[in-house]
């Protein structure tokens, strides 16, 4: 073998020129290959030996977990405001079917069908509290949408009031616990419900909407509340309206 040909194998490249060309003029792909840099890394620390620590090694894998957090709470961040503008439009649209109907009987009939469906619940029911037994048969001909209920029965599913605090506006609950009272037949088919507290004016007793899920996961304890309690302001003044 002559020197220059030793020469020519001293001097060949370790990886194709081609690829080693492709790496020199675009170095970021491999830099922004996770699995690549580990490898590189971890060749590294072999060459070093078992006795040296490498703290460049460290040091990256301590911002990759840092990446990875990073990238899990971006993705996380940007489906809770997927979700909070989409329930916004939900209820924007639910309020604007409770301003469509011109009097009581459309308002109400409006109730288990187009606000149920834009608020993709399966029941809506409004609990009415009555003392009077005239009173209470009258609003039993408002429909089937309509439930009534006798004095306190409002505060003993939302919890009414306790400890001194205000009664909460919006309880959510899964399972449906006592919920035959309301729903009737359906609620055997129910997972989970939101109960709105509803102020009908001075004088009058609280009222209340419930809507029923076959989901058991659309409503549960732990999700916000504001929309909904959102809603209950606007139907609870429609219905001020309309009770004079």
């Amino acid at each position: 073998m002559t020197k220059d040909d030793e020469g020519q194998m001293g001097s060949t490249p370790a990886i194709a020129e081609d690829l080693r060309a492709r790496i020199i003029a675009a170095p970021e792909v491999i830099l922004d290959d996770p699995d690549v840099m580990r490898a590189l890394v971890a060749a590294n620390e072999k060459t070093l030996g078992a006795n040296i620590v490498d703290l460049r090694g460290i040091a990256m894998e301590r911002l990759e977990a840092r990446l990875d957090r990073l990238e899990d709470t971006h993705r996380s961040v940007i489906a809770a405001a997927y979700d909070n503008l989409s329930g916004t439009n939900l209820i924007h649209r639910a309020v604007l079917r409770l301003l469509d109907p011109l009097d009581f009987e459309s308002f109400l009939a409006n109730l288990p069908e187009d606000v149920a469906a834009v608020l993709r619940v399966d029941c809506v029911k409004l609990v009415l509290e009555s003392a009077r037994e005239a009173e209470s048969a009258a609003l039993g001909r408002l429909g089937a949408v309509v439930h009534v209920a006798p004095p306190g029965f409002v505060d003993r599913l939302t919890g009414g009031m306790q400890g001194g605090n205000a009664a909460r506006p919006v309880t959510l609950r899964q399972g449906v616990p006592g919920s035959e009272a309301i729903y009737g037949p359906r609620a055997a088919d129910l997972r989970s419900e939101a109960l709105l507290r509803l102020d009908l004016g001075k004088g009058r007793l609280p009222g209340m909407l419930a809507l029923g899920s076959e989901d058991p996961h659309q409503f549960a304890p732990g999700q916000g509340t504001d929309l909904l309690a959102f809603f209950a302001g606007v139907f609870e003044r429609a219905m001020r309206r309309w009770l004079g």
